[in-house]
């Protein structure tokens, strides 16, 4: 008798399996930061190496902008590999 009643309502198992709205919000947040983070660093193999290159880069272009300032821009060579 019992097997016909556990299909026509909610038994107590079914409701606590279900997480809160709020921590399923939480849950959504992390998920979404977690896919951010992967898509940032999809195919990156060191990510702490390319972190190093931009900062280089950005040094490198605050260097030659204080240097324009001042009046000594010179024309400089770049190298550049494919």
């Amino acid at each position: 008798m019992g097997g016909c009643l556990s299909c026509c309502g909610n038994s107590a198992e079914e409701t606590n399996l279900m997480p809160s709205p709020e921590e399923r919000r939480q849950q959504q947040l992390d998920a979404a930061e977690k896919r951010r983070q992967e898509s940032e660093s999809r195919g990156i193999k060191n990510p702490e190496n390319v972190r190093r290159q931009q900062q280089r880069a950005l040094e490198q272009e605050r260097r030659e902008a204080e240097a324009e300032r001042q009046g000594q821009a010179q024309p400089t060579l770049k190298w550049q590999t494919t």
